[in-house]
């Protein structure tokens, strides 16, 4: 057994933990091979590349209304039409992807931090700490999703930082319990049993021992998770519960183009589309994801990916 000293003794590194490197790897790999892999990397770093230099791609300003210009249908001028306050779609679809990505992001890393320490804590310590643990997962799940969005909301108000608190507390279920799993799959390995014979703490092996071969499911969650925090966010500002006006968001374009869709056709169209590539390549990541990591899952994924 390879060991590594510290102040507590020799300690044994991790036995069967994943390699970054060797995931990273096989990932590149995996994408490589998958006409769909390379789409959705392709899709996902253009969108995240435009959101970033928003302020100086954008044709217009997206907050300035200009009304006699309301309702102009796609040109060259405005390539994405107006909506009606007159203000360029094209640049108002720009910038609404960076709340969309935001919110991908931040509720992502508030439903990790939040459900992997719950779920690692459940499976490790068992018995009381894990009915308890559970009993609060299975009511969190017990909710539709949009309905403890709304809740959540309607406590802290309206707003994009409050969605996406919302969102990352929707998100905290499926880390908790797949981190659960995991830590109940590992917690009588050897190599544990190894770790605690020589001293080493609780939250050494949590971290160090069997965290680390709980990150490989973890991180298709974290992709899933994410496309589901982009539809969330979307339907709470469609709702009026998210982003607020005039701020744009793909969702609350999408409630306003619903109301003059007889009059103005691209008004809902192209947010639309932009929702749709974006929540599409990060599915499609996910799947890459699970062959790189999951050699049983390879064979599907190439079959319906076209690897």
């Amino acid at each position: 057994m390879n060991r590594s000293t510290s102040r507590s003794g020799l300690r044994p590194v991790p036995v069967g933990a994943p390699s970054s490197r060797s995931v990273l790897r096989n990932l590149v790999r995996e994408i490589r091979r998958s006409r769909l892999g390379i789409f959705s990397v392709a899709v996902l770093l253009g969108l995240t590349l435009l959101a970033a230099v928003a302020p100086w791609i954008a044709p217009y300003d997206p907050l300035v209304q200009n009304l006699p210009e309301q309702f102009m249908a796609p040109s060259l001028r405005h390539p994405f039409g107006t909506d009606e306050f007159g203000r360029d779609l094209l640049s108002r679809v720009i910038y609404g992807g960076r709340i969309s990505l935001t919110t991908a992001v931040v509720a992502v890393s508030l439903a990790v931090a939040g459900g992997v320490p719950l779920g690692l804590t459940a499976g490790y310590f068992g018995r009381l700490t894990d009915s308890i643990i559970v009993r609060f997962l299975d009511f969190l799940l017990s909710i539709p999703a949009i309905l403890l969005a709304m809740a959540v909301v309607a406590v802290l108000g309206a707003s994009s930082v409050n969605a996406m608190f919302a969102v990352a507390v929707v998100a905290v279920p499926a880390f908790a319990r797949l981190a659960r799993a995991s830590t109940l799959a590992q917690k009588n390995k050897e190599y544990v049993e190894a770790a605690r014979c020589i001293g080493c703490t609780d939250l050494y092996i949590l971290r160090r021992t069997i965290l680390p071969n709980a990150w490989g499911p973890l991180i298709v969650q974290m992709t899933v998770a994410a496309a589901m925090a982009v539809l969330l966010e979307a339907a709470l500002s469609f709702l009026g519960l998210g982003t607020r006006p005039p701020d744009p968001s793909w969702g609350q374009m999408l409630s306003s183009g619903r109301s003059h869709l007889a009059r103005a056709w691209w008004y809902g169209l192209f947010p639309g589309i932009a929702l749709t590539l974006l929540v599409i390549s990060l599915n499609f990541l996910a799947d890459s994801l699970q062959a790189a990591i999951d050699p049983r899952f390879r064979g599907h994924h190439r079959a319906e990916g076209g690897g």
